[in-house]
């Protein structure tokens, strides 16, 4: 389909979005920024090229929030045991990457491990803590970035 998308938010909708745009899961903004960014004019493959993804995922995302709102674009959680070990890494990594960079060391996954083990006694593999790390916080993209997430711009 060529020209602007049907895709439509009420004002309570916009603020869910806005809200889901801060999420710590990092899928999950995605996609709300996806949907804000689709009420702002912006195109799939515009919006596909700002996130790393197809024109498709695009229109898959657009079409589950027509579809369903906003809760459709909320991660689901799979069947299973919690992430405990993630979860205790995340909360270690944050607090020891929140410090402001010209105080804290460099750090590398290893270190980093070896330091959420020190703290929280849970042993957490360098190849899952990237994972864990890239899920949540991803690479950065300067095209997403420069975006003010405010309810004036929504």
């Amino acid at each position: 389909m060529v020209g602007r998308s049907p895709v439509v938010a009420d004002a309570e909708q916009r603020r869910e979005l806005l809200g889901l745009s801060q999420s710590r899961d990092r899928g999950e903004a995605d996609r709300s920024r996806a949907i804000l960014l689709t009420l702002r004019g912006w195109t799939s493959p515009e919006i596909a090229d700002a996130f790393g993804v197809r024109e498709d995922t695009v229109r898959l995302w657009r079409s589950a929030f027509m579809r369903g709102g906003v809760g459709t674009l909320r991660a689901t959680v799979a069947p299973g045991p919690a992430a405990i070990k993630a979860e205790r890494a995340l909360d270690v990594a944050e607090e020891l990457l929140s410090a402001p960079v010209a105080n804290r060391p460099n750090w590398t996954l290893p270190r980093l491990a070896s330091e959420i083990e020190q703290r929280s006694g849970l042993r957490i593999s360098r190849s899952r803590l990237s994972v864990v790390l890239r899920k949540t916080y991803g690479p950065p993209r300067p095209q997403v970035a420069r975006i003010r997430w405010s309810e004036q711009s929504a």
